[in-house]
């Protein structure tokens, strides 16, 4: 009997594990993506599992809940955890995508759009390109390693069954979701600014020039403005993608803060 509930304790303790793994997959930028087959998700969740279970397990002795209706309670526990992790990661390409979807509206390509294959949905051209360059540089810097490293440290924080209700919890969560508007402001300022100032300049032109036909001027005039400068602060872009990814993993530590 000894051994059994030894051998008992040990699977609960991988599956915990497991559970707050697969939160990760769920939501998070380059694991959560729709492109990725769901084996390999599922595959990479189960051998990050198998990984990081001697460390987990040497923490100190996990109690098995009795009944089936607190061991569901705990694995929700548990996914949510995860699901956190890579809900904050997800905030910051949800403002990237709203950034290029302010964009896309002031430039005129906002009746346009392309099938993004990493959310499964429909986003316009400016906001598919500003997104999918994120992704190449949260790759290229390692991110995803980063959030591979906050998942591992979620359990020194938050032991397994150790999470408790909380409602700085909630104000963090809306106070990430307010994020994405902001940021996403932030990031559309230039093009929105420039579009701007040609409105301005097409509605002088219009009083001085009652004769030119401002709409059909108008029109190819955005798109002339908005992707020259979209051209110009790429690399801008890029380096303000540096500050928010730091934002980032500063949040991430944030919610496993208010998590403990």
């Amino acid at each position: 009997m000894d051994f059994y509930d030894l051998m008992q304790n040990h699977a609960a303790v991988f599956l915990l594990l497991l559970t707050r793994v697969s939160g990760l997959f769920v939501i998070a930028p380059f694991f959560g993506s729709m492109n990725v087959p769901q084996t390999i998700r599922v595959g990479s969740a189960v051998a990050i599992s198998f990984a990081i279970f001697p460390l987990v397990d040497s923490m100190g002795a996990v109690q098995a809940p009795a009944t089936v209706i607190a061991f569901a309670v705990a694995v929700v526990r548990e996914l949510f955890i995860g699901w956190l992790i890579g809900f904050v990661a997800y905030v910051s390409f949800a403002a990237i995508n709203m950034a290029g979807k302010m964009m896309d509206m002031q430039v005129g390509f906002s009746i346009v759009n392309v099938m993004d294959p990493t959310s499964g949905q429909q986003i316009p051209l400016i906001g598919s390109f500003l997104y999918n360059l994120g992704l190449i540089v949260f790759v290229v810097t390692n991110g995803h390693h980063a959030l591979i490293s906050a998942l591992v440290g979620s359990f020194t924080s938050v032991p397994l069954l150790a999470l408790a209700p909380n409602i700085s919890l909630v104000e963090l969560i809306a106070k990430f979701t307010i994020g994405i508007f902001t940021t996403g402001v932030q990031i559309a300022i230039p093009v929105t600014f420039a579009v701007l100032m040609t409105n301005v300049g097409l509605g002088i032109l219009a009083r001085t020039m009652p004769q030119l036909n401002i709409f059909v001027v108008g029109v190819p005039m955005h798109i002339i403005i908005g992707l020259s400068v979209l051209s110009i602060v790429i690399p801008f872009y890029v380096l303000f993608l540096d500050v928010l990814f730091n934002a980032m993993y500063g949040n991430v530590n944030a919610a496993l803060r208010v998590l403990r």
